[in-house]
């Protein structure tokens, strides 16, 4: 009888929703030979949405009717410089109500991309924006530690207030100086 073991690994698949946008996305952007161009153009929105508040709140409210996100979309694109399948994608997205779901499909998308090169995908979250050598620091450090390379989206969260969290695949690691703090907190709690 043949026993399979199943191991856990760093590999990501995509699922759902936002796995199944992402997977057409890639699809047609394979076909354009555009993915990196893709790629970079929704890593740029997905850090518009991180900066933006009215941008989140565009996209995450069911309030607005899918022709007014549209038009907001087709603004914010042109400012960030999106053009073409990428802009389509956020129309179709919009248009479908799936908008919600679009910082889940973008990081699909990367995770599809990086498993194309042969990388892992992963974030970074800082609460400075970091350097492109401290960039390279890094996914040189988790390159040695996860025996690949890992393509970083990076994100920046004041609230953390110093320190990283890196989460690449189902892997975490939470050195933030907000989590320290919390952890100390909840120490001092335990001894008075």
């Amino acid at each position: 009888m043949n026993e399979r073991r199943i191991v856990a690994t760093t590999d990501q698949t995509v699922s759902g929703v936002p796995g199944r946008y992402a997977s057409a996305l890639f699809e047609l952007a394979t076909e354009e030979k555009a993915t990196e161009e893709v790629g970079r153009q929704l890593a740029r929105f997905g850090s518009a949405i991180n900066q933006s508040e009215d941008l989140r709140r565009l996209v995450r409210s069911p309030v607005y009717s899918s022709e007014d996100q549209i038009g907001a979309l087709e603004g914010v694109a042109t400012e960030l410089g999106l053009s073409g399948t990428t802009i389509n994608f956020l129309k179709l997205a919009a248009k479908n109500r799936r908008l919600p779901a679009l910082p889940d499909m973008i990081k699909a998308y990367a995770t599809l991309l990086a498993s194309s090169k042969g990388e892992i995908a992963g974030e970074v979250t800082s609460a400075e924006t970091l350097s492109e050598s401290q960039l390279n620091d890094l996914k040189a450090a988790l390159k040695s530690s996860l025996g690949r390379d890992v393509a970083l989206s990076t994100r920046v969260d004041s609230s953390i207030l110093g320190g990283l969290i890196v989460k690449v695949g189902s892997r975490m690691m939470d050195n933030s100086l907000k989590t320290k703090l919390q952890t100390l907190k909840i120490a001092m709690k335990g001894t008075a």
